[in-house]
C-alpha cells in the first residue's frame, strides 16, 4: 500500500480530519396564511349548513298531526302544477 498516495489525496481534498463549519444565521421565516372576509364568511356558512339537520322536525310533526286528525288536505291541482314545473325545469 502506498501511504504517500493516500497523503496526496488527503492534501487535495483537505480531509486531514478538519471539519469545515459554516455559520448560519438563525433567522426563521414563517409562512403565514390569512383568509379574506369572503373566505371567513364561506367557512361560517359551510359550518352552519353542516350543523343544520337534514329533516325539519317541526314541519314533519305538523303534517303528521294534520294527517292523524284527518285535516291534511292536498290540492290535486297545486300538486300537479308543482310536479309539472319540476319536470319542465329538468327538460
Amino acid at each position: 500500500m502506498r501511504v504517500d498516495a493516500y497523503n496526496q489525496i488527503n492534501q487535495i481534498y483537505n480531509t486531514n480530519n478538519k471539519i469545515k463549519t459554516q455559520k448560519t444565521s438563525k433567522t426563521s421565516a414563517r409562512d403565514k396564511v390569512e383568509l379574506s372576509s369572503f373566505g371567513k364568511a364561506y367557512q361560517v356558512a359551510k359550518q352552519a349548513v353542516h350543523n343544520a339537520p337534514d329533516i325539519r322536525e317541526d314541519k314533519v310533526a305538523e303534517i303528521k298531526a294534520k294527517m292523524d286528525n284527518g285535516t291534511y288536505d292536498v290540492s290535486a291541482e297545486q300538486f300537479a302544477d308543482k310536479l309539472l314545473s319540476k319536470f319542465e325545469s329538468l327538460v
